[in-house]
């Protein structure tokens, strides 16, 4: 069961970033500009995270079964439409339909996950084993991306989820029993619609602000209607009888800090794999295959302290755990803020994509854990789509935000240097990414601060633990 929830995992993970590596393969296949491509992953993070509680409670009405199986289809189904996608249009459509399919699929391995291994020691290595995939399988998807693109095509990267559909179908059906259906309840339509929509103006607000006029109507308009849906989507949890995301989830201090620490942690992340792809292909010369190479320190990184979750957790307790990791990421992103055109692949960017490796192995294993721990039964589902949701969101807001940040540098870089042409224009898209490099650390390190605050220290760490081992697993 526990390698069948992984392979899930796996795929839902590596479709993140696999897209990454081939973006100026597709961008150049099918002409679209450069706002656009960062669409490609917005769009797919976005549904994905608008989606995902809607998706816990689906998997917690029909049963995991069906809802895994309904899933797996459909994200294949999608896959495929974005592989032969003639134009733009249709990638961003089809991305964004795995997005909808993969927020019924995360939270229900997740959930399966939390329900087979409730406590004890047999969930701490779960949990490791979780955590690492999750941290590593971003940087093995750009491996993969970048093979398969050099090798056959950009759009490998899209059938290759077809493959693994096939797969896990095959072992669902053997492996995983029909389960019953939970109990009917009524849809909270409203909070759908209000934190569905309040999240894409959000997004959409911070894309649009690329082009440098914040009071933009495109710009303003979508912010302050994100702002307001936002704020009613939080007013209706309070008032609904059967609130869409009920706030009780957020009630437990160590579950609240992971929350967080789950939602900065994904805004630096997505931020390594975007800017960096494009930095080592333009500036440093790479093929899509040694890009996926180069991100590889990343995933060692992030295995190695993923499998020292469990001492860790023992000697430093969560509340440290998580400050550490983050602050650690965090110094790792500031270090990358110093790129410049000049700047080796061996001195510059490894030393601190290792680093962030690191870092990123401990927030992600401690995140998971927390945010999951002693969840009501019927709360499942919800809580552990709600870990996700901060990750896609984290990376939706991130990418938005990072890259309008990046864009709104490199124009002051162009206007303010003197000086034309490709080299003129390399310079100034480096400096672009260092800035979002710099800000995305400031984020990682104010998150520290607030870990610090919210997570328990190592004693109450220590005697939950003993609680829970009394319990099966």
């Amino acid at each position: 069961m526990l390698l069948l929830i992984a392979l899930a995992q796996l795929m839902i993970v590596v479709d993140h970033t696999i897209i990454n590596v081939a973006l100026p393969s597709a961008q150049v296949a099918l002409g679209f500009d450069d706002p656009q491509r960062q669409w490609v992953v917005i769009s797919y993070a976005l549904s994905f995270g608008a989606l995902l509680l809607v998706g816990g409670t689906v998997s917690d009405r029909l049963g995991r079964r069906a809802a895994f199986v309904t899933g797996l289809v459909g994200f294949a189904v999608a896959s495929a439409v974005g592989g032969a996608a003639p134009n733009v249009e249709t990638l961003l459509a089809a991305r964004a339909a795995q997005g909808v399919f993969g927020a019924l699929l995360a939270p229900t391995t997740l959930a399966l996950l939390t329900e087979t291994y409730p406590g004890g020691r047999a969930r701490g290595r779960a949990f490791g084993m979780l955590g690492a995939i999750v941290g590593s399988g971003a940087a093995g998807g750009l491996v993969l991306g970048g093979v398969l693109t050099e090798l056959l095509s950009w759009r490998a990267t899209m059938y290759v989820n077809v493959v693994f559909a096939a797969v896990l179908l095959t072992g669902v059906l053997l492996v995983l029993p029909p389960g019953r259906r939970g109990p009917p309840r009524r849809w909270d339509r409203s909070g759908a619609l209000t934190g569905a929509g309040g999240l894409f103006g959000v997004v959409l607000g911070l894309a649009n602000a690329e082009h440098g006029d914040w009071l933009a109507p495109e710009v303003l308009g979508p912010l302050v209607a994100g702002v307001l849906l936002l704020a009613a989507f939080v007013v209706r949890q309070v008032l609904a009888t059967v609130p869409l995301l009920p706030l009780r989830v957020f009630a437990d201090r160590d579950r609240a800090g992971g929350f967080v620490n789950r939602f900065i942690a994904s805004t630096g992340n997505f931020a390594v794999v975007f800017f960096l792809t494009f930095f080592l292909q333009r500036n440093l010369g790479l093929s899509p295959s040694l890009t996926g190479v180069a991100m590889i320190p990343m995933v060692l990184g992030v295995v190695g302290t993923s499998n020292l979750s469990g001492p860790l957790l023992s000697a430093l307790g969560p509340r440290s755990t998580s400050v550490i990791g983050l602050a650690v990421s965090g110094g790792a992103l500031l270090w990358l803020g110093l790129l410049e055109p000049a700047t080796d692949y061996w001195t510059g960017v490894l030393p601190p994509l290792l680093v962030f490796g690191l870092g990123q192995g401990m927030t992600t294993t401690v995140a998971l854990n927390l945010a999951t721990a002693r969840l009501d039964p019927g709360d499942v589902g919800v809580g552990s789509a709600t870990v996700t949701v901060m990750q896609q969101i984290g990376g939706s807001v991130g990418t938005a935000l990072l890259t309008t940040i990046a864009g709104l540098a490199t124009a002051a870089h162009l206007a303010a240097a003197p000086g034309t042409g490709a080299d003129a224009r390399n310079a100034a898209e480096v400096h672009g990414y260092g800035i979002a490099f710099t800000t995305a650390g400031a984020v990682f390190l104010g998150g520290a601060l607030v870990c610090g605050v919210l997570v328990r220290g190592r004693a109450a760490h220590a005697e939950r633990s003993r609680a829970d081992a009394h319990l099966p697993g």
